[in-house]
């Protein structure tokens, strides 16, 4: 459980090497700082805060919001094989894939986000899309999810480790999770030996390998969660658990919670 379960303040940053599996890394990290993306491309998410970053002469000016509850995101893509330097006090979310191509730095600002308001009922969500499949990217892909007190979030629980095109296609997957309080999640795969059900808070992060998940934000806390997928086609495309399925289907004699959007 330690090895997928990664508790705030216990662990630095996410590797291939470390997570045993073949592209996705992820690490937060406050600036002022320099680094190199190496073999990677990378998406610097900006949390809360406002920074400057520097690439070989080039400069944008990222931020705004003063946590992930604040406001929209602004991002900024970065190719494989760049150095940079992060000015100012942000708190910046660094996703990143392993990367064949070295393409071109992409500014992704708030206007450039789409919003998806997902589910109905008690599992409606906001899915804020900001390095889509559209992307021009390798393998990275980034969204992050806003779930309201009490509401049920990557539901039904769904999976994406079989690479059966169109309808799902092999990911890896980390949630970084932001909230006040605490959520449930839940991680499981009957064709690994996996039923994993713990209590996530502030600051804790999840390794996505294989398996079914979802999430629950506790009543009385919003939930915010970060994820970085990464994978060798260009889709999100995953498959609900059989079993629960049937769910989608109900969502239309729900109407959705009028709490979301929670940011926009």
């Amino acid at each position: 459980m330690s090895d997928l379960l990664l508790r705030a303040r216990e662990w630095d940053e996410v590797t291939p090497e470390t997570a045993s599996w073949a592209h996705l890394s992820f690490a937060v990290r406050r600036g002022p700082f320099s680094a190199q993306t190496d073999a990677d491309e990378i998406a610097l998410v900006v949390l809360g805060g406002r920074c400057t970053v520097r690439v070989e002469g080039e400069m944008w000016e990222l931020g705004g919001r003063a946590h992930v509850f604040d406001g929209m995101p602004w991002s900024l893509y970065l190719p494989r094989d760049t150095a940079y330097e992060v000015d100012g006090a942000a708190e910046v979310a660094i996703c990143g894939a392993r990367a064949d191509t070295r393409r071109e730095p992409v500014l992704i600002g708030p206007a450039d986000v789409e919003i998806e308001v997902r589910g109905s009922g008690n599992a409606t969500r906001q899915i804020n899309h900001i390095v889509k499949p559209e992307f021009p990217a390798d393998r990275l892909l980034v969204v992050e999810v806003f779930t309201p007190s009490g509401n049920w979030s990557s539901y039904p629980p769904h999976k994406h480790d079989e690479d059966r095109p169109p309808g799902e296609v092999v990911l890896e997957e980390t949630y970084y999770f932001r909230t006040d309080g605490w959520a449930v999640q839940r991680l499981y795969s009957p064709r690994h030996d996996l039923d994993l059900t713990e209590t996530v808070r502030d600051g804790d992060l999840l390794l996505v390998p294989y398996g079914y998940h979802t999430t629950a934000a506790a009543h009385g806390y919003d939930l915010y969660y970060l994820n970085a997928l990464a994978g060798d086609r260009r889709s999100m495309a995953s498959v609900d658990d059989p079993a629960l399925a049937w769910i989608r289907g109900a969502w239309a004699d729900l109407e959705p919670d009028p709490r979301v959007p929670l940011v926009s």
